[in-house]
Formats: structure tokens, sequence, C-alpha cells
């Protein structure tokens, strides 16, 4: 038997083995992953081709960090050109140096070895950021670093590989293989024979270390290789406002949102093996920036760890491939040790504002494996997620928008709140006082539900008609609870009715037949108060022959838009009143006379930017008034940071760490405005509170953007306000 027919029988061998432990890793998670719930994915990529391919072969979301994105690009493309010249390399191993028949064959060599170079140069730039730079999103450890070490050896050995083929088959030195040629030169003058034998040696190095990587990518973070494609194209088609419908009259559910990780949908879990650990959400978090326990990145991390775990004691099989690399006992399980417990936040970053290492070392502190312990015993809440992580969230979105590998963070939240609040009857105080007053009085402070349409007294000069005053009205205008029952709240209303009547618009309300929204009882998981105040909101919809709602609350504005139709509002255009005074301002009917003279930054609500991509009609209406100069904040727009009042938050204490609206007002006041901005009822009070805490109300003032517009087509204060009146709130009431 001759040399190649042993090296052929070896590599195939070595080949059909790698293959073979890759297919069984592959399978055994994909096992795992069938312990879900079924959903239907069949229509999930449908119609969004365009915006799939920019964000694999784009790499959109990435490149919202320019440094580390170009990184990215490099080593994931340099891998799509490497991959001809891995089988390049094979085929000279096999076939005593002839190679693919590829065209312009020395120009692909160049082309390689420049590739090989900038992957080297790229991973050391990633080391750097990870271990020099010591950037807190990153985790630090020997898992991390392991598949540096996999890809510079596999770089090296090509490098070293193509050198000693030179000297092999005495190739001449060559600009189209500049790096190999000048190995070769430095062990230049070894025979020919030695020559071939460092360069199988290289190129079986070669291949057990592409082999062995190749099994290692499904055990790791980096399975994302393969799963983030699939994940992108199964993502969410619906817009990223809705939460999923729960049927609560299915009488063969056991339970209502997710108490087991089995509770999970299936493409939930497979955000699991598509996190890449890059902890791009947990940095754009603000319950993370704050200090909170709550983290994206280990919110998905550790339901993927127990997954694995739960998922190996029910089918019986390893997670890990091969078997003698299992050398894990018991299960990971929330730890607190007495130094762990509570999180204590140094505010050490440039601008002193946030800072996400608390949360961080927090995690590392706490999630650990226990030896003794079953990993059927291990609690989903309690065990892996605390209730404090739960109710940290605010349902923002921000971890979402950064994520590039299309992770959807909140509904899991959502589903975990869910199971508290349906199945266990478990809400933060607060969170309880709210619903009950909801459900008592349709409104989160227990105030009457006759008072709702009191504030339209307070409106000089105008009469703001019901449905029943005006049947032929075109929008109806929903007031929201804030709108209708907060005394700062009212001022946004009664300026916003002013300019409707201005412009000529003919509008009405629905004055005390109104109810809440559910927006609030959603996002805290009170699903079934949410459906019933749903129905009667569609019910009175109806019954009036509502076409066109316009709302000043982004909350409300998602809800009825994104979420009714789940539930018969059908054929009804909703929008946010900065999307209408924008329209209005655009076709002269309304007119900003007066000059405003403040420096103004805005702040983007959430609900209104992230959720349904409203940014620039706010705006517009801002530049439209003489005088305003508008200033951006660091983080605005797609990046812009939460208030801290959503997902029903507004109503609930922060209990660790900093207060978020303190820290979202420091950024503002950063760019020195003399005026702080938004179009949401809950984050002018979030930010107005915040400008108090900072002892900067008396200099930068709060103002909802129809409050401005009407400050400059009316001129005064007064008349944009009207009369106010003092609202009673009763004891003991939020």
């Amino acid at each position: 038997m001759t040399w190649q027919l042993i090296n052929l029988v070896l590599f195939l061998t070595a080949t059909g083995l790698g293959l073979y432990l890759f297919a069984v890793v592959v399978h055994r998670r994909y096992s795992y992953l069938r312990l879900g719930k079924s959903v239907e994915l069949r229509q999930r990529g449908m119609g969004r081709a365009a915006e799939y391919l920019s964000e694999v072969f784009g790499q959109k979301k990435l490149l919202k960090d320019p440094r580390s994105g170009l990184m990215h690009i490099v080593i994931f493309y340099g891998f799509i050109i490497l991959q001809f010249g891995a089988l390049d390399l094979i085929v000279k191993g096999l076939a005593k140096g002839r190679h693919l028949p590829l065209p312009a064959y020395e120009s692909f060599g160049l082309l390689q070895e420049i590739t090989v170079l900038l992957i080297l140069l790229a991973m050391g730039y990633a080391f750097y950021r990870r271990y020099g730079e010591k950037l807190s999103r990153l985790k630090r450890g020997w898992k991390p670093s392991i598949v540096v070490m996999f890809i510079y050896s596999l770089m090296l050995t090509v490098l070293f590989s193509l050198a000693f083929e030179r000297l092999w088959l005495g190739l001449e030195p060559s600009g189209y293989a500049p790096i190999s040629s000048l190995i070769a030169a430095a062990f230049a003058g070894i025979p020919q024979s030695s020559a071939a034998i460092f360069f199988y040696l290289f190129w079986w190095l070669h291949l057990i270390i592409l082999l062995s990587f190749l099994v290692y990518v499904p055990q790791s973070k980096h399975f994302h290789i393969i799963t983030a494609p699939i994940n992108l194209w199964l993502r969410r088609s619906e817009p990223a406002g809705r939460l999923k419908k729960l049927d609560l009259e299915d009488e063969e559910a056991e339970s209502f949102g997710a108490g087991r990780i089995e509770d999970f949908t299936q493409k939930q879990m497979l955000d699991f093996y598509a996190c890449v650990e890059c902890g791009r959400c947990t940095n754009a978090c603000p319950a993370s920036n704050t200090g909170k326990p709550l983290s994206p990145m280990h919110l998905i991390t550790k339901l993927r760890d127990h997954l694995q775990e739960k998922g190996t004691v029910i089918t019986g099989k390893s997670p890990q491939v091969p078997a003698f690399a299992n050398s894990m006992h018991g299960a990971h399980a929330l730890e607190f040790a007495p130094a762990a417990e509570p999180l204590q936040p140094v505010w050490c970053d440039e601008a002193g504002i946030t800072n996400i290492a608390p949360t961080m070392d927090w995690h590392k502190a706490t999630w650990r494996l226990q030896d003794q312990s079953s990993p059927e015993d291990v609690a989903l809440i309690g065990g892996v997620m605390t209730e404090e992580e739960i109710w940290s969230c605010t349902t923002c979105r921000n971890c979402e928008d950064q994520c590039p590998v299309g992770n959807e963070h909140v509904d899991k939240i959502i589903d975990l709140r869910r199971h508290l609040v349906l199945m266990e009857g478990r809400l933060p105080q607060e969170g309880q006082r709210a619903m009950m007053n909801i459900e008592r009085q349709g409104n989160p402070w227990g105030l009457s539900r006759t008072d709702r349409a009191n504030w339209t007294g307070e409106v000089e000069g105008i009469s703001v008609p019901t449905v029943g005053e005006n049947p032929k009205f075109e929008y109806l205008f929903f007031v929201g609870s804030m709108g209708s029952y907060d005394q700062r709240s009212r001022k946004i209303s009664k300026a916003f009715v002013r300019l409707l009547h201005e412009a000529g618009v003919s509008f009405a309300i629905l004055g005390n037949e109104e109810r809440n929204s559910g927006d609030t009882p959603r996002r805290l998981g009170n699903e079934l108060l949410y459906q019933q105040l749903c129905q009667e909101n569609i019910a009175s919809f109806r019954k009036y022959g509502v076409r066109k709602i316009v709302t000043a609350c982004p909350h409300t504005f998602n809800t009825l838009k994104n979420e009714y139709p789940d539930f018969g509002l059908e054929e009804v255009d909703v929008l946010h009143h900065t999307q209408l005074l924008s329209r209005l301002v655009t076709e002269g009917r309304l007119i900003p006379r007066h000059e405003v003279n403040e420096r103004i930054t805005y702040h983007d609500s959430c609900y209104l930017g992230r959720y349904n991509n409203v940014y620039e009609e706010p705006r517009a209406v801002l530049r439209a008034i003489p005088g305003v100069q508008l200033v951006e904040m660091e983080r605005s727009r797609e990046n812009g940071m939460c208030c801290g009042a959503g997902g029903g938050l507004m109503w609930m204490e922060e209990n660790s760490g900093k207060r978020v609206n303190v820290a979202r007002t420091e950024q503002a006041l950063k760019v020195n405005p003399s005026l702080i901005s938004s179009a949401c009822p809950y984050c002018l009070t979030m930010l107005e509170d915040g400008t108090k805490l900072k002892e900067a109300d008396d200099t930068v003032k709060t103002k909802d953007v129809a409050e401005i517009l009407a400050l400059s087509v009316f001129g005064s204060d007064t008349a944009v306000t009207g009369q106010t009146e003092m609202m009673i709130v009763p004891e003991g009431s939020i």
C-alpha cells in the first residue's frame, strides 16, 4: 500500500469521524429544541429577503459598532474565501501537489494569503478588545479564548503548509504568494524530502484542527455560525410591538406563560443557540446600565444552560461529544453567596452615567454549577431567573434592536410574567395595586371612572365633543388614562385639542365610555384583564363607527395599532398625535408663527420609535417651529435609552441600582438643553421627575411636542393650557 493510499484512507477516516461527531452534536441539540412548544414557522421569512440579506451578508446590525462590525466582516467573508482555500489545500495533500482548477489561480493564491493575514489581524483585535480594552459587555476566560486559538492555529497551518509546499515542489518566490514565500525563504536549503514531511505535518495539523473546530462549534456559542442565519429568517414577521395572543378559553391548556423551560416555543429556544454572547443587548439595556440584575445576554445563556441540562436528563443524550468531554455533573442554578447578593453599582464610566459592570459581576458570582442538583429540580423562576430580573425589564426592546442574530428577549420575559401573574398570582405590591385600580375604576390611580372626561372643562373657549355630541367626527381622540387623570399629562391633552380645533379637524372623544387601553396589564402579565379591556374598547369603536383614532400616548398607540387587530379591530387607522400634527403643519393647516427660543433635545419614546419606527415626525414638528435649536443626545433614535416607565414599571418602584429616569435625564443634560421634549406622557413624567432629582428643573423645562407647537401657534403658555385644576389623589393610591 503506497503512502498516498494510506494518506487517503486516513483522511477519509478522520473526515468521516469528524462529520459524524458534528452531526451527532447538532442532532442532540435539535432533540432538546423539540422539547419546546411547536410554532407555525412557514410564513415567518416571507417578504423580507432584502432585510435578511442586509443583516446576514451586509452585517447591518454589527455595524452599529463600526469597529467590531468591520472586524466581524473581515472574519465572516474571510472564512467564506478560505473555504475554497481549504478545499484546494486538501486536494494538494491528496494529489501530490496538484491543485483545484480555479480560474486565475495565482490571483486566488494572493487573495488567500491576504485574507489569512487580515483574519489574523482581526482576531488579534478581537483579543485586544476582550483583554486589552476589557469591554464590560464581553466575557473573559478560557471558553471565549479557545476560538482565538483555533483560528490562529488554522491560519498558521495554512501559511506553513503553503510555504513548505513551495520548498517541496521547488517553486520560486512569487509576488502572488508573498507571505508563504517569505516563510519558505526562512527554511531555504532544507531537502525536498524534509519539506514534503513538513508539508504533510502542517497539512494534517490543519485538517485535525479544522475537524476539531467543526465538532466544537455546535457545542459552544459559535453554534451561531449555523443557527443565526436560520434564526434571522424565522424571526417574527408581525410588528415588533405585538405580543402573542393567549387563548384563555382553551380548556386543554395546563398553564399559561412560561413556568418550565418546555413552556417556551421551539423558535424561542432557537434564540438560545443563536446567541453569540457579544453583550450588545446588555450594553444597551436600561436595567443593566443602572445596576439592576437583569442582563438580556444572561437571560439567554442561562436559559440555554438550563435547556441543555434538562434536555440531557429527558432525552438521555449528553450535550458533549465525544462522551469523555462531558465531565459536568449536577446542574447550573442561582447560588446567592453573601458577597454576591447585593448589587453595589459604581458609576465609573467616562460620563459617570451608566455602568453594566455590577450586573455582569452579579451574574458571574451567582450562576454556578451545583454538583448535587438535578436539572429537573431547578425551578425556572427562582432557580434560573429571579423575580427581580423578570420585573426589571422596561420592555424597551433596545436589546432586540442591537442583537445581530435576531434574538427576541422581551417576549420571553412577558411569558415569565404571565406565568407569575396568571398561574401563581405573584406581582410586586405596587403592580397589584395598579391592576386592582384598573380593574375597579379603569385607571391605575383608582380615581372614579366617571371623572375621566373632567379635564375637558379646563379648556377655555373650546368645547371638546364626545362621540354622541359629534357623531360625524373624523378622528376619535383616544385620550388614555394619563391624558385624562394625570395633572401634568392633562396639559398635553388640552394643548392637542386646541391644535385640532385650530386646524379645523373634526374630532370627538369617548368620554366616560373610554376604558384603559390595557397596555399596562398586558406588559405586567395580566392577559385576562387586558383582553377584557380590549374587547370593551373595541365594542365602543364599533358602536360609534370609528375609522380613525389618534392618541398622544405611544403605549396606547402601539396597543391599538398592533395588538387590537388580533381581537377584531379591523380597518381602523391609528395615528400618534405627532404624526397627525406633522401632517397638519406640512399641509399649512397649523402655522407656527411665534418664536420659541429654546435649545431642545428630543427623547425618543421606545413604544413610538423602536416599536413603530416613528422618529422623524416629532422632529419635523420641532424643526418647523421658529427659534428652536434641536440638538441630539448621544443615545437617540434607534439607540435611544428608555425613560424607565415601560413594561408597566411606571407604577412600580425601583429597588436596586440607579434610577433609570435619572440616568436618562443626565444623558439629556449633557447636551446643555434649555428644554427636554418628548411625545409620551410616561416619558415626560419620568424626565420631569429626573430634572427635579438633579435639581435642574429651574433651568431646564420639560414639554411634549404638542405643547411646544401650541406655544408657537398661539403665542402664550396660558393660551395652551387654559385653566388648571388641582387633582386630588386619594390617600394610598399611586
